[in-house]
């Protein structure tokens, strides 16, 4: 299992907006995550920053990549571009971030 860590941005002001549509997240998107080996997923939210900070586990990172091509995860980032920053395709602006200690 691979552990991966990232962290991306929101505007100010849309930490309740961001929260609502994630614990709303759309059953086919769900389901993509899976699909492509994302497990054990997680969001975290610097409130005086703004910065999210992810974390999941993934079964292999390259089939993990791939999910950028789906349309699910295409509708997806737009649907949540309004409210983050985003790179000229609507994805997520995500900086992976270094491991530097981890303890089961």
């Amino acid at each position: 299992m691979i552990r991966k860590s990232f962290k991306m941005k929101l505007y100010e002001g849309m930490a309740a907006e961001y929260e609502k549509r994630h614990n709303e997240l759309w059953p086919e998107m769900k389901n993509m995550i899976h699909e492509y080996g994302g497990s054990n997923y997680s969001i975290f939210l610097d409130e005086e920053t703004h910065v999210l900070y992810g974390y999941i586990e993934l079964e292999d990172e390259e089939r993990w990549k791939q999910t950028a091509q789906t349309e699910i995860c295409k509708k997806w980032w737009a649907f949540m571009a309004d409210i983050m920053e985003t790179n000229p395709d609507n994805s997520p602006v995500s900086v992976d971030l270094k491991p530097v200690f981890h303890l089961d």
